[in-house]
């Protein structure tokens, strides 16, 4: 097992029983509960003996704390953009159509040890991991923590919804400039705002419009749900779109932006990115199409 830390007990007031210990004493980020759960696990000694919940400690103890034993992760060898590392965090621009994780092999999740340097941090976590999702056929910015810490820290952010990420879709019809929907999805309260950034005429769809897309909550699907609910199903969405919509080029949703605060330096953080180069040319083609056919 690897050695995390190695600490003395200064001088207490009374003993105290190990579950109850200050764990900001630590240098090592711990919680009273992953204290506990150490415990039960084996990890951690106090004088060398196999620490339990039962135990006291007092001052002068020599208390240890391990690392569990993990089995090495097979790695999916896809590339994948970074547009930010540290040894906190990384920001990696999701490709469309690999889920971002779950029970598979070709995961968002597999590929990071193949694409992001290992954190350097007494609290690293033992492979990177994504702390949000996007769909396998979206694409656009993650979040993934490297660490215990950062971990904790914007799982918390995102309970508290202090990130702030910002989408961009193609939709079927022409849209207002700007709207709200509030529609629940799943029987649970979610909104999204949205505004149009351009709409172009089509020959099969009358109009299509490129909007940017500003979600407050995170329901699964949100996105697709509150479009096809207004009558404007993105482009590409085999679950909620239109049938007979012959488009095979995916579904055109990218998260292109996101706001959040570093969990270590507290420096507010900013990342967008363009839509692929996709969008811009099915605008073009479709209103080039129109022009000729109906110009």
């Amino acid at each position: 097992m690897k050695l995390l830390e190695t600490h003395i007990v200064p001088k207490l007031n009374t003993t105290v029983r190990i579950q109850e210990y200050d764990v900001s004493s630590f240098n090592c980020d711990m919680t009273k509960s992953s204290l506990k759960k150490s415990i039960k696990k084996n990890l951690v000694t106090i004088n060398e003996k196999t620490a339990t919940t039962a135990m006291y400690v007092s001052e002068s103890d020599i208390i240890k704390i391990y690392a569990e034993e993990t089995s090495l992760k097979k790695v999916f060898k896809l590339s994948i953009p970074v547009i930010f590392e540290d040894n906190d965090i990384a920001i990696i621009n999701k490709p469309a159509g690999f889920p971002t994780n779950g029970n598979y092999f070709k995961t968002i999740e597999n590929a990071l040890p193949h694409n992001l340097k290992a954190s350097k941090t007494i609290d690293a976590l033992h492979y990177p991991k994504p702390l949000h999702r996007l769909d396998n056929p979206t694409s656009g910015l993650l979040i993934i923590a490297k660490t215990k810490s950062a971990q904790r820290n914007l799982y918390h952010q995102f309970e508290q919804q202090k990130i702030a990420k910002t989408y961009q879709a193609i939709v079927i019809g022409k849209t207002n400039n700007e709207g709200e929907i509030t529609s629940a999805v799943a029987n649970k309260e979610a909104c999204t705002s949205y505004k149009t950034l351009q709409a172009v005429p089509s020959l099969q769809n009358e109009y299509l419009s490129l909007v940017q897309l500003f979600p407050t909550t995170g329901r699964t699907h949100q996105l697709r749900v509150h479009l096809a609910s207004i009558g404007h199903p993105i482009i590409g969405d085999q679950l909620y779109g239109k049938k007979e919509e012959n488009y095979k080029k995916g579904l055109f949703l990218c998260a292109t932006s996101i706001q959040f605060i570093h969990p270590k330096t507290k420096e507010s953080l900013s990342f967008s990115i363009n839509p692929p180069n996709k969008y811009k040319s099915l605008l073009a083609r479709e209103e080039k199409r129109f022009l000729k056919f109906k110009g």
